[in-house]
Protein backbone atom coordinates (compact mmCIF):
# COMPACT_ATOMS: atom_id res chain seq x y z
CA UNK A 1 0.00 0.00 0.00
CA UNK A 2 1.03 3.85 -1.09
CA UNK A 3 0.04 6.72 0.25
CA UNK A 4 -1.99 7.49 -3.05
CA UNK A 5 -4.04 4.09 -1.74
CA UNK A 6 -5.13 6.06 1.40
CA UNK A 7 -8.56 7.61 1.54
CA UNK A 8 -9.58 9.26 4.85
CA UNK A 9 -11.80 7.11 6.16
CA UNK A 10 -9.33 3.96 6.06
CA UNK A 11 -6.04 6.46 7.30
CA UNK A 12 -8.02 7.21 10.42
CA UNK A 13 -8.87 3.79 10.95
CA UNK A 14 -5.53 2.31 10.43
CA UNK A 15 -3.79 4.78 12.69
CA UNK A 16 -7.05 5.76 15.65
CA UNK A 17 -6.41 9.56 14.47
CA UNK A 18 -9.38 11.73 15.63
CA UNK A 19 -10.69 14.38 13.09
CA UNK A 20 -12.05 17.56 13.82
CA UNK A 21 -13.30 19.88 11.34
CA UNK A 22 -13.15 23.44 12.16
CA UNK A 23 -13.96 26.39 9.67
CA UNK A 24 -11.09 28.81 10.46
CA UNK A 25 -8.44 27.08 12.13
CA UNK A 26 -5.50 28.98 10.12
CA UNK A 27 -7.51 32.25 9.96
CA UNK A 28 -5.64 33.50 12.95
CA UNK A 29 -2.49 33.41 10.49
CA UNK A 30 -1.43 37.05 9.62
CA UNK A 31 -1.03 37.32 5.96
CA UNK A 32 2.61 37.81 3.96
CA UNK A 33 2.72 39.96 1.57
CA UNK A 34 4.78 38.07 -1.87
CA UNK A 35 7.53 39.83 -2.87
CA UNK A 36 7.24 41.37 -6.30
CA UNK A 37 8.90 38.73 -8.17
CA UNK A 38 6.63 35.82 -6.37
CA UNK A 39 3.80 38.70 -7.75
CA UNK A 40 4.98 38.76 -11.08
CA UNK A 41 5.31 35.36 -11.22
CA UNK A 42 2.00 34.17 -10.36
CA UNK A 43 0.23 36.43 -13.11
CA UNK A 44 1.96 34.71 -15.27
CA UNK A 45 1.76 31.17 -14.47
CA UNK A 46 -1.71 30.60 -12.89
CA UNK A 47 -3.41 31.21 -16.55
CA UNK A 48 -1.07 29.18 -18.05
CA UNK A 49 -1.32 26.55 -15.45
CA UNK A 50 -5.03 26.60 -15.21
CA UNK A 51 -5.16 26.39 -19.04
CA UNK A 52 -2.85 23.32 -19.38
CA UNK A 53 -5.27 21.83 -16.74
CA UNK A 54 -3.10 18.88 -15.26
CA UNK A 55 -1.86 18.30 -11.77
CA UNK A 56 2.19 18.49 -12.96
CA UNK A 57 1.59 22.03 -14.51
CA UNK A 58 -0.11 23.31 -11.51
CA UNK A 59 2.73 22.42 -9.38
CA UNK A 60 5.67 23.18 -11.13
CA UNK A 61 4.40 26.68 -12.37
CA UNK A 62 2.16 27.58 -8.97
CA UNK A 63 2.94 25.48 -5.61
CA UNK A 64 6.91 25.39 -6.28
CA UNK A 65 6.67 29.04 -6.71
CA UNK A 66 4.88 29.63 -3.61
CA UNK A 67 7.30 27.33 -2.01
CA UNK A 68 10.54 28.96 -3.31
CA UNK A 69 8.82 32.05 -1.75
CA UNK A 70 8.38 30.11 1.90
CA UNK A 71 12.10 29.33 1.18
CA UNK A 72 13.54 32.68 0.85
CA UNK A 73 11.16 34.03 3.73
CA UNK A 74 13.41 32.14 6.18
CA UNK A 75 16.40 33.11 4.66
CA UNK A 76 17.01 29.90 2.59
CA UNK A 77 17.40 28.14 6.56
CA UNK A 78 14.55 25.44 5.97
CA UNK A 79 14.70 23.06 2.92
CA UNK A 80 12.26 21.95 0.61
CA UNK A 81 11.69 18.82 -1.68
CA UNK A 82 9.79 17.88 -4.19
CA UNK A 83 8.66 14.46 -5.81
CA UNK A 84 10.48 12.79 -3.16
CA UNK A 85 10.50 8.94 -2.07
CA UNK A 86 9.54 9.43 1.56
CA UNK A 87 9.09 5.25 2.10
CA UNK A 88 8.64 4.97 6.17
CA UNK A 89 7.53 2.05 6.99
CA UNK A 90 6.27 -0.19 4.07
CA UNK A 91 4.11 -2.52 7.08
CA UNK A 92 2.04 -0.32 7.87
CA UNK A 93 1.57 1.64 4.33
CA UNK A 94 3.49 4.08 4.22
CA UNK A 95 5.83 4.11 1.47
CA UNK A 96 5.34 6.79 -2.08
CA UNK A 97 6.35 9.94 -3.25
CA UNK A 98 5.40 12.63 -1.88
CA UNK A 99 4.75 15.65 -4.32
CA UNK A 100 6.13 18.62 -1.78
CA UNK A 101 7.90 18.37 1.61
CA UNK A 102 9.15 21.13 3.98
CA UNK A 103 11.71 20.77 6.48
CA UNK A 104 13.10 22.41 9.57
CA UNK A 105 16.78 21.81 8.61
CA UNK A 106 18.45 23.78 5.98
CA UNK A 107 20.20 20.93 4.09
CA UNK A 108 18.79 21.23 0.85
CA UNK A 109 21.03 17.83 -0.95
CA UNK A 110 18.87 14.76 1.38
CA UNK A 111 16.39 14.84 3.64
CA UNK A 112 16.45 15.23 7.07
CA UNK A 113 13.99 15.52 10.20
CA UNK A 114 12.43 17.67 11.45
CA UNK A 115 9.92 17.31 8.83
CA UNK A 116 7.09 19.88 9.21
CA UNK A 117 5.26 20.64 6.27
CA UNK A 118 3.81 17.80 3.26
CA UNK A 119 2.09 19.82 0.35
CA UNK A 120 -0.26 17.36 -1.85
CA UNK A 121 -1.13 18.93 -5.65
CA UNK A 122 -4.16 17.61 -7.07
CA UNK A 123 -5.71 18.43 -10.34
CA UNK A 124 -9.05 19.86 -9.12
CA UNK A 125 -10.97 17.49 -6.31
CA UNK A 126 -9.11 18.66 -3.27
CA UNK A 127 -10.65 16.18 -0.81
CA UNK A 128 -9.32 12.86 -3.23
CA UNK A 129 -5.85 13.94 -1.54
CA UNK A 130 -6.95 14.36 2.13
CA UNK A 131 -6.27 10.93 3.03
CA UNK A 132 -2.86 10.45 1.12
CA UNK A 133 -1.86 13.80 2.92
CA UNK A 134 -2.55 12.73 6.02
CA UNK A 135 -1.09 9.42 5.20
CA UNK A 136 2.10 11.15 4.37
CA UNK A 137 1.30 13.74 7.80
CA UNK A 138 1.72 10.33 9.81
CA UNK A 139 4.53 8.95 8.04
CA UNK A 140 6.48 12.57 8.85
CA UNK A 141 5.51 12.13 12.72
CA UNK A 142 7.45 8.52 12.99
CA UNK A 143 10.15 9.84 10.59
CA UNK A 144 10.80 12.57 13.10
CA UNK A 145 10.59 10.72 16.21
CA UNK A 146 13.44 8.15 15.22
CA UNK A 147 15.52 10.95 14.38
CA UNK A 148 15.10 12.13 17.91
CA UNK A 149 13.50 15.64 16.64
CA UNK A 150 10.23 15.35 17.45
CA UNK A 151 8.03 18.15 16.93
CA UNK A 152 4.28 18.68 18.26
CA UNK A 153 2.66 19.62 15.51
CA UNK A 154 2.89 18.15 11.44
CA UNK A 155 0.82 20.39 8.95
CA UNK A 156 -0.37 19.44 5.76
CA UNK A 157 -2.36 20.91 2.57
CA UNK A 158 -4.41 19.26 -0.70
CA UNK A 159 -3.77 22.37 -3.21
CA UNK A 160 -5.12 22.39 -6.89
CA UNK A 161 -2.27 25.49 -6.75
CA UNK A 162 -5.88 27.90 -7.48
CA UNK A 163 -7.76 26.42 -4.49
CA UNK A 164 -5.73 25.41 -1.24
CA UNK A 165 -6.83 23.55 2.14
CA UNK A 166 -4.82 23.15 5.32
CA UNK A 167 -4.59 20.05 7.39
CA UNK A 168 -3.00 19.91 11.57
CA UNK A 169 -1.68 16.63 13.32
CA UNK A 170 -1.11 17.07 16.85
CA UNK A 171 -0.13 13.09 18.26
CA UNK A 172 -3.75 11.67 17.15
CA UNK A 173 -5.92 14.42 16.60
CA UNK A 174 -6.65 15.45 13.03
CA UNK A 175 -7.75 19.17 12.77
CA UNK A 176 -9.02 19.55 8.75
CA UNK A 177 -9.75 23.85 8.20
CA UNK A 178 -13.18 23.94 6.09
CA UNK A 179 -12.46 26.91 4.60
CA UNK A 180 -10.29 26.82 1.48
CA UNK A 181 -8.15 29.67 0.66
CA UNK A 182 -7.57 30.82 -3.50
CA UNK A 183 -4.42 31.95 -4.85
CA UNK A 184 -5.93 35.69 -4.92
CA UNK A 185 -5.80 35.49 -1.39
CA UNK A 186 -1.55 35.05 -2.19
CA UNK A 187 -0.96 36.47 1.26
CA UNK A 188 -2.90 34.43 3.47
CA UNK A 189 -1.59 31.00 2.10
CA UNK A 190 1.98 32.76 2.45
CA UNK A 191 1.12 33.57 6.26
CA UNK A 192 -0.56 30.15 7.46
CA UNK A 193 2.90 28.69 5.17
CA UNK A 194 4.91 30.25 7.48
CA UNK A 195 3.33 30.28 10.70
CA UNK A 196 3.37 26.38 10.07
CA UNK A 197 6.76 26.69 9.49
CA UNK A 198 7.45 28.22 12.58
CA UNK A 199 4.70 26.31 14.87
CA UNK A 200 2.27 28.66 15.29
CA UNK A 201 -0.58 27.76 13.57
Amino acid sequence: MAYSDWTLGTVKKAFDIEEVNTAGVFSDAEPVAPSAHLTTTLERNVPLAFAMGTEKAKSELIVSAILVELWEYFNRNISFFSGIDFNVDAESGLTGVCDFVVSLSPSQFHLESPIIVLVEAKRDNLTVGLGQCVAEMVAAQRFNVERGNDIPRIYGATTSGIDWVFLKLEEKRLQLDMAAYTIERCDKILGILTSMVAQKA
